[in-house]
């Protein structure tokens, strides 16, 4: 049985690239996107039993340090955070850890990574599997 994973990040590029990455891999299966925290925070409702959550950090109306800290209080799933600005060391990556991240992977080229399965898939892959025992 694949380990349902969410997506959240206000660029839709971003959500198709992460998506076709999260598809490629066989333990996981993409149930869930959204655009932002608070919707992210709609769709915990809908799939209680998520595995793994990427969340970016820099999105419009909830930004992902804020569904961290309101995720971590009422969802099991593993919680990585993918983002341009949570660059290791950076002040953003502490924030993320501190309020709960399960792991950080940088987006290769800014906020919208084309190029992010050739760069840092298998970081991200090794990551996932990793949190979720596949």
């Amino acid at each position: 049985m694949p380990h349902k994973v969410m997506i959240v990040d206000d660029a839709m590029m971003m959500r198709t690239i992460i998506g076709n990455f999260v598809k490629s891999l066989p333990e996981f299966q993409l149930v869930a996107t959204a655009a932002n925290g608070k919707l992210a925070l709609e769709q915990l409702k809908v799939h209680p039993d998520l595995s793994l959550i990427l969340l970016d950090i820099e999105m419009p109306e909830m930004d992902g340090l804020e569904f961290l800290r309101h995720a971590k209080m009422i969802t099991r799933a593993k919680i990585v955070i993918l983002s341009s600005v949570a660059v290791s060391g950076s002040p953003h990556a502490a924030k993320a850890r501190e309020l709960g991240a399960d792991g950080i992977v940088t987006k290769p080229s800014g906020a919208v990574s084309m190029d992010l399965a050739e760069k840092r898939g298998s970081e991200l892959a090794q990551v996932m599997k990793k949190l979720v025992g596949a």
